[in-house]
């Protein structure tokens, strides 16, 4: 597979500790010619599904070649593996924890290849930064063209990620929420398909709120009305216009990933 020249890093580091820029600098120093490219690192701290959810959606954007960078690792330091993946057209890079299994179950022609050649690491590994001593250096040399095939061995078992699936009995779908962007939009799982023969008008039951029937655009609703859409990424989303609709359904923030959201023919 041709690189692209592209890494693109994801990551819970924040904006505000000097993680991300020290990963650059290593990736930089090992290939100046790289383009990096931020796709998040506001991830809650340890959110793995969360991460998984944001690196799968946008994946897909990129060029062929291009690689990405997952480091949401509360097990670094462990025993887990350090992973990466080629797929048909992309490769992945980061901690065997789940954050890739979305990719994994997707994606074809998918090789995993736990990294175990020490010579495209630093030469010091901490027990709590291998974004930077391991993951960020091996996107440099695979950027460079290094054979993935390498840097370690080939592995059929990578830990899965649990992730709920909507269930159907009779005309009601019942999802959750999965993830708030920054807006306050509030992502589900449940995908447009799963509600294709469903009413145009159907119920929608989350928290303490209730909304009927669908808007297609944002502005098609009032200034503060709460809203249910099919959003850029296929799937059902809860939004205000104007607003915030985590502020809106009655559930302590703490609490709105998981919750319940059901819908009715």
């Amino acid at each position: 597979m041709n690189r692209s020249g592209i890494i693109t890093l994801t990551t819970d580091f924040g904006a505000s500790d000097p993680y991300v820029a020290i990963m650059k600098g290593v990736i930089l120093s090992i290939n100046p010619e790289a383009s990096i490219i931020d796709i998040s690192h506001q991830v809650d701290a340890g959110a793995i599904a969360q991460a998984a959810s944001i690196l799968v959606e946008a994946c897909g954007f990129f060029p062929k070649g291009t690689i990405h960078i997952g480091v949401i690792d509360p097990g670094v330091g462990g025993d887990r593996r350090a992973i990466l993946i080629k797929t048909e057209g992309h490769f992945f890079i980061g901690p065997d924890n789940g954050l890739f299994w979305p990719v994994i179950n997707t994606q074809k022609d998918v090789v995993i290849i736990h990294l175990t050649e020490k010579k495209f690491f630093l030469p010091q590994i901490s027990h709590t930064f291998h974004g930077r001593d391991i993951f960020a250096p091996v996107a440099a040399h695979i950027c460079r063209g290094v054979n993935p095939f390498d840097m370690g061995t080939i592995i059929t078992d990578p830990v899965l990620l649990n992730l709920p699936v909507p269930q159907q009995n009779g005309d009601v779908i019942r999802g959750q929420i999965v993830r708030m962007d920054h807006f306050g939009n509030l992502m589900t799982n449940i995908h447009s398909k799963d509600i294709a023969h469903f009413s145009e008008s159907p119920l929608i039951r989350v928290g303490d709120a209730i909304i009927k029937g669908l808007k297609k655009t944002y502005a098609e609703a009032m200034s503060g009305e709460l809203i249910a859409l099919i959003g850029s990424s296929d799937y059902l989303e809860l939004a205000v216009n104007s607003g915030r609709a985590g502020n809106r359904i009655g559930v302590d923030k703490a609490r709105l990933i998981g919750t319940e959201v059901e819908i009715k023919k």
